[in-house]
């Protein structure tokens, strides 16, 4: 997908973080945008924000984990512009803590929105976007945490892995049509992003009755710092991933410090030894 003027981009988790700033970049040129996102306060604020520039902009309250809902989001882009032509199944969620402390409701939330909302926006889009018959793009949101394993981020580092192995299974069946639809997997190291403060969407229904145990306290003060420490911004991020979309990329790896951490786990597995430590080339990130 080479052009983005006049096309039109739906981002699922855009009231924030990456998803935010995915809108600022598709809007500064010159797409015509759908916003979704489960907070309704925090979207109207980012429609306010990127209607004032002039930006052509819907937002539809949605819950990705909800098939209906991604149906309803696609029937909207449909009725507002007719087209879509950019996807970004950005939407994610993170639990933490010792692999055996996460509860069922843990499990539910973060697959939910992590895995089976990407698969509800390719199940809702992928199909119109074949029918267009133009050239068209899919981006889903990974992470680092999809192609290593590091400790105390267990649910986390699972759903990443699926999103990784499900987008790469989609970009061979996409290659299977012959259409002009590609895609991408965004697996950006951290950043300043709003990952740390997800709990604050999780559905009452799947809030934990017990308090948080003392590893996932330890991953959360140990996350917070991460996020903060980053040396890019979510813009930056941002226009990174518009360029590798218009260069035809399907891995986006926007941090290459963490290269060499992706290389030893490869190696590992090639040469069937035990798990390196994720963290020996960057120590300082390791909770403790």
């Amino acid at each position: 997908m080479q052009h983005f003027e006049h096309q039109v981009a739906v981002i699922t988790g855009a009231a924030g973080g990456l998803g935010l700033a995915l809108a600022h970049h598709a809007a500064s040129l010159g797409m015509k945008l759908v916003l979704a996102d489960v907070d309704a306060n925090a979207l109207e604020v980012a429609l306010q924000e990127l209607s004032a520039d002039g930006t052509e902009v819907i937002g539809v309250v949605t819950d990705v984990a909800d098939p209906a809902q991604l149906d309803r989001l696609a029937a909207s882009a449909l009725q507002a512009y007719g087209r879509v032509h950019l996807l970004f199944n950005n939407a994610g969620v993170g639990a933490g803590g010792l692999i055996w402390e996460n509860t069922a409701n843990d499990v539910e939330w973060v697959f939910g929105v992590n895995v089976a909302g990407v698969l509800n926006g390719l199940r809702a889009f992928v199909p119109l976007m074949l029918a267009q018959g133009e050239p068209a793009h899919i981006v889903n949101t990974a992470s680092v945490a999809g192609m290593l394993a590091a400790p105390m981020l267990g649910l986390y580092n699972a759903s990443k892995h699926a999103v990784v192995g499900l987008s790469e299974t989609l970009y061979n069946d996409l290659k299977l049509t012959g259409g002009p639809v590609n895609c991408s997997v965004l697996c950006p190291a951290y950043f300043n992003t709003g990952i740390a403060a997800s709990e604050r969407t999780r559905p009452d229904a799947l809030h934990n009755t017990e308090p948080p145990t003392a590893s996932q306290r330890t991953l959360q003060v140990q996350l917070e710092k991460a996020v903060k420490s980053g040396n890019l911004s979510a813009a930056e991020i941002a226009a990174l991933t518009f360029d590798a979309v218009r260069a035809g990329h399907f891995y986006i790896l926007t941090h290459p410090a963490i290269l060499p951490a992706i290389t030893l786990r490869a190696a590992d597995i090639a040469l069937q030894r035990n798990p390196s430590d994720p963290y020996q080339h960057r120590p300082q990130l390791k909770p403790s």
